[in-house]
């Protein structure tokens, strides 16, 4: 067949282009795209866009633990431990943001049909939007539950 090929040169630039056409595809199909860092992020860094890239690693891939495998997933948490350069990020190398930290005074608020009451409280717990924590109300010091929002302030009741 390569005698046949090399007999017509039009046959043979058609066969190569197939080879290379069949092989990027196939090439394709066995890359597996992941987000890495592009620069060393540090615990505590909040990710942002241009920290993050996404690179292509072969199908047989296994990594240690599981990964996060968008970028979009990532883009506004906060680094748990060093993450280097080009290498994929561990679920459970990244967190949600705190905007409530533990020890740290903040804000309770009691809102229920046009009544608000606000006090000041010791979270016993760091909290993101949304999540459940303890506080230590500083007046009375009994442990009351509340939720954090985005203000950073804790509501209790509805």
């Amino acid at each position: 067949m390569v005698k046949v090929l090399m007999k017509h040169p039009l046959r043979s630039g058609l066969a190569a282009l197939a080879m290379l056409v069949g092989g990027t595809q196939s090439g394709m199909a066995e890359a597996l795209m992941l987000p890495v860092p592009t620069v060393t992020i540090y615990p505590g860094d909040v990710i942002t866009d241009s920290m993050i890239r996404e690179r292509s690693f072969p199908e047989s891939f296994r990594a240690r633990s599981a990964v996060v495998e968008a970028p979009f997933a990532l883009i506004g948490k906060v680094a748990r431990r060093t993450l280097l350069p080009g290498e994929a990020i561990p679920s459970n190398a990244v967190d949600e943001a705190k905007i409530v930290t533990r020890g740290v005074a903040t804000q309770v608020v009691f809102e229920e049909n046009g009544l608000t009451i606000t006090t000041m409280g010791t979270p016993l717990q760091s909290g993101s939007l949304g999540e459940q924590i303890r506080v230590r109300n500083t007046d009375t010091g009994r442990i009351i539950l509340g939720v954090v929002q985005a203000d950073g302030r804790v509501r209790i009741g509805n």
